[in-house]
Order: C-alpha cells, then structure tokens, then sequence
C-alpha cells in the first residue's frame, strides 16, 4: 500500500518548525515576564503587609503600655518594664516576694503579667500573646491573631483590657 501524496515536502516542515519555535519562545517570554510581574507583585504586597504589621504595633504597643502600667499602682511592688526584642513588643509587671514557712523555710515567689505582640512572620499575621504568672504558678497563657487583610483592632484592644482585668483579679484573690 502505498502513502498519499502530502503538501509537507522538507521545506514545509522546516518551516512548520520553525514557525512553532518561534511561538514556543513567545510563549516563554510571557511566561517570565508574567512570572516577574506576579513576583514584583508578591513583593509589594510582602512590604505592605509588614508595614500593616508595624502600625498595628505601634497601636497596640500603646495600649498594651497604658494598660499594664496601671497594676503597680493597685498592687505595689510591680516593677514596670517595657518589652522590645526577638519575642515581640509590649510590655510587663513582675514582682517578688519572699514568704516565710517554719516548715519550709524561705520561699521565693515570682509574679509576673507579659503582653508582647509578636514580630510579623511569614503568615502575615497579628499575634497578641499575654503570660500571666502569680506566685510561681502559670495561671494563664494566651494567644490571639488574625490575618494582617482581616484585623479588627478594636477586638484585640478589648482583649488587651479583658486579659490585664483577669490577670488583676487572679492576683488580689492570691494575695
């Protein structure tokens, strides 16, 4: 059985060839050119977010502050320090007291109230996180967060409240 005939003769295919390399390359440059618009993009958005994250901070920095300042003058003997470091931002109260037992001799007790905001990560996310201590017991540990595009402020500054009124009425049930 012999094959029909074709129009494609060499010089047909090498310039099928070549028309379909040409596109191929086309096509290629789109896509590297799509790929370093949509990286361009990313970047930007990565920069957004992380200046999102530092006014956010600021903002509830200051709060955090006001707030955790207050104990000492309810509770003397809270010394007052402002937290800045690799955990986060915010702001503590810690004293200590020494308890004597004719049983157990001295003991030293530690309390304790942090409320850090943590470094922006790689989530892109607002973290609030506060450790209350009283009298070398953890009486709590807690953690809020949201994404950076969904925030509510408000929320989180309620939070900051709500925790520093629990952690003063754990303590005065203590003392």
């Amino acid at each position: 059985m012999s094959r029909p005939p074709t129009s494609r003769t060499p010089a047909n295919l090498t310039m099928d060839f070549k028309e379909r390399l040409a596109k191929a390359i086309e096509r290629g440059e789109r896509t590297g050119d799509a790929r370093a618009r949509a990286e361009a993009q990313r970047q930007l958005d990565e920069q957004e977010m992380r200046r999102l994250h530092g006014e956010y901070r600021l903002d509830l920095c200051e709060h955090v502050e006001q707030c955790v300042k207050t104990l000492p003058e309810h509770f003397p003997g809270f010394r007052f320090e402002t937290v800045l470091g690799e955990r986060g931002w915010g702001a503590a109260v810690s004293r200590d007291d020494l308890a004597v037992n004719p049983q157990h001799g001295r003991t030293n007790l530690f309390s304790r109230l942090e409320v850090l905001v943590r470094p922006v990560s790689e989530y892109f996310v607002l973290e609030l996180v506060a450790k209350g201590t009283i009298q070398n017991k953890e009486v709590f540990h807690r953690t809020h967060y949201q994404r950076l595009a969904e925030v509510d402020l408000a929320a989180f500054t309620k939070l900051i409240d709500l925790w520093v009124i629990e952690y003063a009425e754990l303590y005065s049930a203590q003392r």
